[in-house]
């Protein structure tokens, strides 16, 4: 990969993440408005697929065959079941812990799934072994959720 396109990657990696904080701030909201977290998640990932499907259509992209959907391992769908984890689990957790704390766990649990999926080259992955340094970042990463987590007092307004 060229390095403007690395670099470029990167880039969109930061934006992709910035706006998770504010998906779990708005779907928390969004939880209260509805009287529950569940109709959050609900309307929130029934909002992604209104969406996909207008950009799909802009795209001009054929439909998939329904055997193309099937014919994969069975982890594949396993997309669908993290997205309403992780959804859920903001809309409850990040008004407990602060956004802060909830996305740095978030992204610690990332960092250390992502740290053996690697290793092993799973889910279709290129195998990228844990090494010394990989293993000191994730333990940084950690130490930083820990800190955060007990440094944080809610405020009072």
């Amino acid at each position: 990969m060229s390095t403007w396109i690395s670099q470029f990657a990167l880039f969109f990696a930061l934006i992709a993440g910035a706006v998770v904080p504010m998906q779990a701030g708005a779907n928390a909201a969004l939880g209260r408005n509805l009287g529950h977290p569940l109709w959050a998640t609900l309307v929130s990932l029934t909002v992604s697929v209104v969406l996909g499907i207008a950009v799909l259509s802009w795209l001009r992209l054929p439909m998939p065959s329904a055997v193309s959907a099937i014919r994969g391992p069975f982890w594949t769908w396993f997309g669908g079941i993290a997205g309403i984890i992780y959804v859920s689990s903001a809309v409850v957790l990040a008004p407990k812990l602060g956004l802060t704390t909830f996305m740095a766990a978030v992204v610690t649990g990332q960092v250390l799934i992502s740290l053996l999926l690697d290793h092993y080259g799973l889910l279709g992955l290129a195998v990228r072994p844990i090494t010394l340094l990989r293993v000191l970042a994730a333990a940084l990463i950690v130490s930083g959720v820990v800190l955060l987590h007990f440094s944080s007092a809610p405020a009072t307004r």
